[in-house]
């Protein structure tokens, strides 16, 4: 009765199935603590620190705007992280697990010099140092972002490495998964203790983060790499070079294409994250308490894509054809989006908000996996394939959102000056523009996806007549 119990609560967990032997659930639900702690880092550096410095700092939006860039200039750098942690050598065997530690010691010298930092930046403290603000606050948006790169790259490939091939796929959404919870949890932390917001509170808030996130890594890292001692000899060996590396790497073609269809995707998904909210509250005249489910609707439509990832990869179905679906539902979503404003349908936006969590979560998701299950060609590894991987997805969501709102500004100019002509004459024309352009974008996805399909086996599940997707298919 004891074993019935115990085998009933592991298959009625959420993703109860991605355990393995070599990687047993409580062991990968400690691991997956390194995705919290990226979350939390990823709030502060994208929404609680951005509207700290506008509002409560005063600092100009332009400022605001070139600090929260930095990031995303170390993001083209995670292939190279990803290979160095392929090919490190130690005498004690250790490859990813130096990565995630020295990202989490650059995360936290980041985020506690950060706020003393952005106190200078908003002319809190008296100096006579030229530019003191502006050089202090990058180096410390650099030591943060290159330390969640870093970390977020070496854990993922770590998790891939202890990951059956069987597992994998419900390994990648339990980390999505946590990484949404990172985010979310840290957002309704942090929100509450600024509250009341203070210079001193400041301080105590983002160092208490730095000291939460490393002690969150240093939990997640420990004891989780599997290590063979290394002779001296091998130590000495010559390493292979990154550019042998990426051209074995990019042999064959699927690996680059990957990269484009990743690239070109999350930039169709992502252009619209800052419109969303303006959006709706300028064109559909929703109220501000409206407007914030838009992130829970889009958070539980991302839960449900990542669901059905899990489920459908687990079973053998083709990663390829289903990022094609979650691209299909975005182009769904986009419409719907843009037809709420002509139906002045609330509702249909908010059903559009969900499409577009839920289409771009089945991207991302079977996106990831392939990467991970991408064969290794010569000494291209897979901590090189996640951190290209990475390197696509974090660079075009960066550049993306640039140029959505520069779009909606220029478009949406042109059509209230009456630019262009009568008919568009109105500021939902600026909004329409950027999600008319994310559906081309997304066709284009579908375009460069297209070989990747044909090329990468048979598109139904390899086994059939299998249970029917239970609890332990969903995230929460």
């Amino acid at each position: 009765m004891s074993s019935r119990l115990q085998n009933l609560s592991l298959r009625a967990m959420p993703f109860a199935d991605a355990a393995s032997p070599d990687l047993p659930m409580a062991q990968l639900l400690r691991l997956s603590l390194f995705q919290v702690s990226v979350g939390m880092a990823s709030v502060l550096l994208l929404g609680t620190l951005n509207r700290v410095m506008i509002v409560e700092l005063s600092v100009p939006a332009m400022v605001v705007a070139l600090m929260i860039a930095l990031p995303v200039l170390i993001a083209p750098f995670r292939a190279l992280l990803g290979f160095r942690s392929d090919t490190h050598r130690s005498a004690i065997g250790w490859k990813r697990v130096p990565y995630i530690w020295f990202g989490s010691l650059w995360q936290f010298g980041g985020l506690a010099v950060m706020p003393f930092a952005l106190l200078v930046l908003g002319g809190d403290v008296v100096h006579e140092i030229p530019f003191a603000g502006e050089v202090l606050a990058g180096l410390a948006f650099l030591m943060t972002g290159l330390g969640l790169h870093m970390t977020q790259t070496a854990g993922l490939a770590l998790a891939s490495d202890r990951a059956t091939d069987e597992t994998r796929p419900r390994v990648v959404a339990l980390l999505y998964v946590m990484f949404l919870v990172g985010m979310g949890l840290s957002a309704v932390i942090v929100g509450l203790l600024l509250r009341d917001f203070t210079s001193l509170k400041l301080i105590r808030v983002i160092q208490g983060a730095a000291v939460a996130g490393i002690v969150l890594n240093l939990i997640a890292l420990w004891k989780q790499e599997h290590v063979r001692p290394m002779s001296r000899a091998e130590r000495e060996a010559p390493r292979p070079k990154f550019a042998d590396a990426w051209a074995d790497f990019m042999n064959g073609g699927q690996a680059g294409r990957l990269l484009a269809c990743v690239f070109v995707g999350t930039m169709a998904f992502n252009m619209q994250d800052v419109l969303l909210e303006p959006y709706g509250g300028e064109i559909l005249g929703l109220s501000v308490s409206a407007t914030t489910l838009l992130t829970a609707l889009w958070a539980i439509g991302a839960l449900a894509g990542f669901a059905l990832a899990g489920a459908r990869l687990a079973r053998g179905s083709n990663s390829y054809r289903l990022a094609g679906g979650g691209i299909l539902a975005g182009i769904w979503a986009f419409s719907m989006v843009i037809f709420a404003a002509p139906m002045n349908s609330p509702a249909l936006f908010f059903a559009g908000a969900g499409f577009i969590g839920f289409g771009g979560g089945l991207f991302a998701v079977s996106t990831l996996t392939a990467a991970m299950t991408m064969p290794a060609t010569g000494t291209a590894g897979r901590g090189l394939a996640l951190g290209a991987w990475g390197a696509a997805q974090a660079t075009a969501a960066g550049l993306s959102i640039a140029i959505g709102g520069g779009l909606r500004d220029w478009v949406g100019h042109a059509a209230t000056t009456g630019q262009l002509g009568e008919a568009l004459n109105s500021p939902a024309t600026g909004y329409s523009f950027v999600y008319h352009t994310e559906i081309g974008l997304l066709f284009a996805t579908l375009v460069i996806l297209g070989p990747l399909v044909r090329q990468s086996g048979p598109l139904t599940p390899k086994e059939t007549g299998t249970a029917p997707m239970g609890l332990a298919d969903f995230p929460t």
